[in-house]
C-alpha cells in the first residue's frame, strides 16, 4: 500500500507500507469516495503514533451498502467512516440510537453506529442556530442542536438566518450563495473546498469554520472511537493542508 502525506509544504514522497494479516483495517464507505481526504488524514495519524493500522477507500453504491456493512465483519475490519449518500441508510444497518451514522465500530462481530459529524461544535457557543440541508450530516447537527431552526429545499425555503448566531451549511451546494451573513454570526460550512456561501460570509465579516475544519474534528473523534487513543490533531490538520 502507498500512503501519501497531503498538504505538506515539501514535495510529496511516497511512503511504502507493509500491511500484514495483523494490520487493523478501517475505511470509508461512500459513493463516490475518490474525492475524500480521509484516507490521507487517517493514515497520517496512524503513522504519527506508530500504529500498524491502515485506512482505505471503499467505493460503495447504494444498492451494495448492506452487503458492505456486513462485509466489514466478515473481512475483519475494525470499523469505517460513512459518507454521502449513506449516513441515513447506515443507521438502519447497525446498532445505534443516532438518526444518522458516519462512524462504524466493529466489536465482537457487532457493528456499532456513531455520529461524529457535529464534533466541530465543541467550543462553539450558540444561543440560536440554523441548519441548512436534509441529508445525513444535517440530521446529525439537528441531533446535536435539537432546538435549531431547520431549512431545506424539501421543506421551508429560502432560509431565514436573522437572529441566528450560528448557521450550519450541511447542503452540497457549492456555487450558490444560500444565505447572507453578517459580523457576529458564525458559519459552519461542511463542503470542501470552500463554497460560495462561505466566501460571501467571510467577505461580509462573519466568522467561517470551513469544511476542512469539520473534516478534522469528525475524523479525530472517529480515530479515538476506533483506537481508544487521543488523536494527533495537529498531524491530521497538516495532512489536509490546514495550519497545525
Amino acid at each position: 500500500m502507498v500512503v501519501r502525506r497531503f498538504g505538506s509544504p515539501a514535495p510529496h514522497t511516497p511512503l511504502v507500507r507493509r500491511i500484514t494479516g495483523a494490520t487493523p483495517l478501517v475505511g470509508i464507505l461512500g459513493w463516490p469516495v475518490e474525492h475524500s481526504l480521509s484516507p490521507e488524514m487517517q493514515n497520517a495519524a496512524f503513522a504519527a503514533l506508530g500504529l500498524d493500522w491502515a485506512y482505505v477507500p471503499l467505493s460503495t453504491p447504494p444498492e451494495g451498502l448492506a452487503d458492505a456493512v456486513r462485509g466489514l465483519v466478515a473481512l475483519g475490519f475494525t470499523g469505517a467512516n460513512v459518507t454521502a449518500p449513506h449516513k441515513l441508510a447506515a443507521a438502519a444497518l447497525c446498532e445505534t440510537d443516532a438518526p444518522s451514522v458516519n462512524t462504524l465500530v466493529v466489536r465482537s462481530g457487532v457493528v456499532e453506529g456513531w455520529t461524529t459529524d457535529a464534533a466541530v461544535l465543541a467550543g462553539l457557543a450558540t444561543q440560536s442556530a440554523v441548519i441548512l440541508g436534509d441529508g445525513g450530516a444535517a440530521k446529525a447537527f439537528l441531533h446535536a442542536l435539537p432546538h435549531a431552526r431547520h431549512f431545506s429545499r424539501r421543506g421551508d425555503w429560502p432560509p431565514d438566518v436573522r437572529g441566528a448566531d450560528l448557521v450550519v451549511n450541511a447542503t452540497s451546494a457549492r456555487d450558490e450563495v444560500l444565505v447572507e451573513l453578517a459580523p457576529g454570526q458564525t458559519l459552519v460550512d461542511l463542503p470542501y473546498p470552500e463554497t460560495a456561501t462561505a466566501d460571501a460570509a467571510r467577505r461580509a465579516g462573519a466568522t467561517v469554520v470551513g469544511g476542512l475544519e469539520v473534516l478534522v474534528a469528525q475524523g479525530a473523534a472517529s480515530f479515538e472511537l476506533w483506537t481508544g487513543l487521543p488523536a494527533p490533531v495537529e498531524v491530521m490538520r497538516t495532512a489536509v493542508g490546514l495550519p497545525a
